[in-house]
């Protein structure tokens, strides 16, 4: 997981852009993944530094497949998304989709599970060249966890009919089934405005990092070197365009199994560090959880999804 960006931009505000503090406090851990995430101490430093000069140099255009940012979403600390269900309605409202330890309340413990929680958070929306087109603002969180998996969607006060005719801009869709690999991969950041591309390596059955543990991970090829403040970014198929998981880690120094440094483990219990890769979780199980009017149902048929 990343540390949040915010405490990062501050500690290189008083050190200077020169020097790299060693750790971001105050801030939620940024979770795995990268983006300015909040979350337990992190060293997020050295990819701060290099996400500002990447930012200084103005955003990356769009790379293959077509994936631009049009629908993703800059929070204050990670990135997100706007996203529909294959069957979601226009007059629906709209969910942001981000990760668990993007919260603005901090990281949720190993096993917690937040549902329906009050909360006004806004996310600036972004067209597709990465200009911000509007201000969203959240009616509520609808669901958050790290345990299993590192998700957060947060319910809008907009719905998507008004998104689209207000701004021109369609909410990604999710895709409800499993993806496969080798399949090639955008990864468009709204917090630092810039795409990675790569593909799909394969799958993690456990992924461990500091006390959560998230199953059947996507794992991707070396080619995407996301960083802090990518965390809560969509994971987007080249080929049709549909989210197929959310961003939300990576091993940045090699060590085993701790905060910032996922390991793998696999059926039989073996561990594999990988420094410098980085992983996603999988969404195509969040249709099943949504019903009509962009309600929450985990009780729902094929709903896997921890519950509270």
């Amino acid at each position: 997981m990343r540390k949040p960006l915010a405490a990062a931009f501050l500690a290189l505000a008083i050190a200077g852009a020169g020097a790299a503090p060693a750790t971001a406090a105050g801030v939620a851990p940024t979770g795995a993944g990268k983006a300015a995430d909040t979350g337990p101490a992190a060293s997020v430093v050295s990819d701060v530094v290099a996400s500002v000069g990447q930012t200084l140099s103005g955003p990356a255009r769009p790379s293959a497949g077509a994936v631009t940012f049009a629908g993703t979403v800059a929070l204050s600390n990670c990135s997100g998304s706007v996203v529909r269900m294959p069957d979601s309605e226009s007059d629906d409202p709209a969910l942001v989709m981000t990760n668990g330890h993007c919260l603005e309340s901090g990281f949720p413990a190993p096993g917690q599970v937040l549902v329906d929680r009050s909360s006004s958070r806004t996310f600036s929306l972004l067209n597709a060249s990465g200009s911000r087109v509007a201000t969203l603002r959240a009616a509520k969180l609808a669901y958050g966890t790290m345990t299993d998996t590192d998700v957060a969607l947060y319910q809008l006060t907009t719905t998507y009919g008004r998104i689209k005719s207000s701004y021109g801009i369609d909410a990604l869709t999710l895709n409800d089934a499993h993806p496969v690999a080798g399949t090639a991969i955008s990864i468009p950041s709204g917090y630092w405005k810039r795409i990675y591309s790569c593909s799909i390596d394969g799958f993690v059955p456990t992924l461990k990092e500091g006390g959560w543990t998230w199953k059947d991970s996507v794992r991707y090829t070396s080619a995407c070197t996301t960083i802090g403040g990518t965390s809560g970014s969509p994971v987007v198929d080249q080929a049709t365009n549909r989210v197929v998981a959310v961003n939300n880690t990576g091993n940045e120094d090699g060590e085993r199994c701790t905060v910032n440094n996922p390991c793998e483990v696999d059926a039989d219990g073996d561990v594999t560090v990988r420094q410098g890769i980085n992983y996603a979780q999988q969404t195509y199980g969040i249709p099943a959880c949504i019903g009509i009017d962009s309600k929450l149902d985990l009780s729902a048929s094929g709903c896997t999804l921890p519950k509270p």
